[in-house]
């Protein structure tokens, strides 16, 4: 089975090819980038909805890029070689060995990523000489030309009840989130060909598509950047077409390949305000080192072979992904501080929901490091193991998803829910720990982050010690998740240990960021290094569990160690 269940035969085995021999340039020259209309009756609103979050949320759902990447004169060079590790790269730490410290630093350091994905996994994404087309209330067209060649390729549009211009959510192949909700929630649904620009069943020694009537039908760029180049071009037009029907709000959506493919078009253009993968599996969002190790999902190779999707460069790494220098919770992150929201489907193997976790999990951290932790949600916790149903767990969190960050109103679902059987242990796959960055933008074009704290439930205590707390984050038949937040006293503390007792039959089954153990009952937890450490007075959400049972809040022993 493959992990492209959705619609459509099974293609003829691609022929491989070696590794992209390209190199990338320090400050290499690229077309030009054409900036986003700016409305100001859109930017008050942005604005207005922006001041009346709560301060769990604050501004963050209201990030605006000026351009489909704004980090285009970061200079960066690829150096020759990297060390291998078989555990998840730093985000946070530079190309030359250095660790960024502050917010307005991560741009550059997004840019970083972007140029070892495109070198190592994806191929690159050009900028084309020329974009021109029409919106219309039933269809986009899309003309492009660069370097003397030209093509062209269209997408229909469906419009919500009500009196626009509307936001737009561009869905791969009509097979994406629910599209009624997406309508009934206020915004179009753009259906888009992803096989008219980047298409499947060919070889990779004679790639077809408009992308490669552009580029050559021998290029190395794979399917699903060559895809996402053309949700860019939509783009491209919906902005030059003066916002009569369709504004500068855009979402992305796709499930099983077509998840692949929404997952690479909203990492690689910061002017998608929310991306929206589903079961994406191998090749899309699941951590590519987790991939390899876990049963069952589809191995590296087989992602790499069944189609052109990944670049060919990445034929080097389909046995060593230990030796790729990104992993897929670094394209999670560089989707940050924009909104996110990953379902996955725990119950086919062969999609590797646990990697899927473990990448979340992972680029959650950014998310947090740039305090935009409500931005980025994930869930598994699903019944139905239909490959791409319509599931009644997401449609919420996908109505909060499109009003937050499309439409500028209320709070995002901001949850992290793993299935039990298919949760996910961070600490079991960094080394690294998550810087506190210092004050300054995520970007030049974001909003301010949040000056204010969550108000704790208990005031921090005011003697040496900690005290911890066991919040229930959410529930299902039989199980639930928890997170525990630990508060330093008036010292510092470097370390803590947890204890307490369940008062019924509830069990740990799974647990991350915590070294824990269970006797019976009881319950015993340290830290794991990078989360030891809390400022005085101060409260840190410290690490998290599945357990079965009723949900319950225990009383929790701290010490500090």
């Amino acid at each position: 089975m493959a992990s492209s269940i959705a619609p459509g035969s099974a293609p003829p085995s691609p022929d491989p090819l070696v590794p992209d021999p390209h190199t990338r340039r320090p400050g290499r020259s690229r077309h030009r980038r054409r900036l986003r209309f700016a409305l100001v009756a859109l930017a008050s609103v942005a604005l207005a909805s922006a001041l009346a979050l709560s301060t769990r949320f604050s501004a963050e759902a209201q990030v605006q890029a000026l351009s489909e990447w704004d980090g285009e004169n970061c200079a960066v060079t690829i150096p020759g070689s990297w060390a291998s590790s078989s555990l998840l790269p730093d985000p946070f730490t530079k190309i030359d060995g250095t660790r960024i410290t502050t917010r307005d630093q991560w741009e550059c350091r997004r840019s970083e990523i972007k140029e070892l994905a495109e070198r190592t996994v994806y191929g690159d994404k050009p900028q084309p000489d020329s974009v021109t087309g029409t919106v219309t209330s039933s269809r986009i067209t899309v003309n492009v030309s660069d370097n003397g060649r030209s093509t062209s390729f269209s997408a229909t549009v469906q419009l919500p009840s009500g009196t626009g211009p509307f936001p737009a959510v561009i869905v791969y192949g009509g097979f994406g989130a629910d599209t009624q909700t997406i309508l009934s929630s206020g915004a179009a649904v753009i259906n888009y060909d992803p096989g008219a620009v980047g298409a499947e069943g060919t070889p990779r020694s004679n790639k077809q598509g408009a992308f490669y009537t552009l580029y050559g039908a021998t290029s190395s760029t794979g399917v699903l950047m060559a895809q996402a180049w053309g949700v860019s071009r939509i783009i491209d037009v919906i902005e030059q077409s003066g916002g009569s029907i369709l504004n500068n709000s855009t979402g992305v959506t796709g499930c099983s390949r077509y998840g692949k493919g929404a997952f690479v078009a909203g990492a690689f253009d910061q002017r998608i305000d929310l991306t929206m993968p589903i079961e994406s599996g191998s090749g899309g969002v699941g951590a590519m080192r987790s991939i390899a190790q876990e049963s069952g999902s589809q191995p590296l190779s087989s992602a790499y072979g069944e189609q052109p999707w990944l670049g060919d460069a990445f034929s080097a790494y389909t046995g060593n992904p230990a030796g790729l220098p990104v992993d897929t919770h670094e394209i999670v992150g560089m989707i940050a501080p924009r909104g996110l929201f990953i379902m996955d489907n725990p119950h086919v193997e062969w999609l590797g929901a646990r990697s899927g976790a473990v990448a979340a999990l992972g680029g959650a951290e950014v998310y947090k490091a740039l305090g935009a932790g409500s931005n980025i949600s994930y869930h598994s916790n699903v019944a139905d193991g239909t490959h791409c149903a319509v599931r009644s767990e997401w449609r919420t969190p996908l109505q909060q998803s499109i009003n937050a960050f499309l439409k500028g109103s209320g709070t995002p679902p901001g949850v992290i829910t793993m299935h039990p059987n298919k949760s996910a242990n961070l600490s079991q796959w960094r080394s690294w720990t998550t810087p506190t960055l210092g004050n300054g933008n995520p970007g030049s074009t974001t909003t301010p982050a949040e000056t204010t704290t969550p108000p704790e439930t208990t005031p921090p205590p005011t003697g040496s010690g900690c005290t911890a707390r066991v919040e229930v984050a959410s529930t299902w038949n039989g199980g639930w998740q928890g997170n525990v937040h630990v508060t330093a006293g008036g010292a510092a503390i470097t370390g803590w240990r947890l204890t307490w007792t369940w008062a019924g039959s509830q069990r740990i089954t799974s647990s991350w960021n915590a070294a824990v153990t269970s006797s019976g009952a009881t319950v015993t937890a340290d830290d794991v290094g990078w989360n030891g450490s809390i400022a005085s007075g101060q409260t840190q959400n410290a690490w998290g569990f599945i357990a079965s049972g009723t949900s319950t809040t225990p009383t929790v022993t701290c010490t500090v160690t």
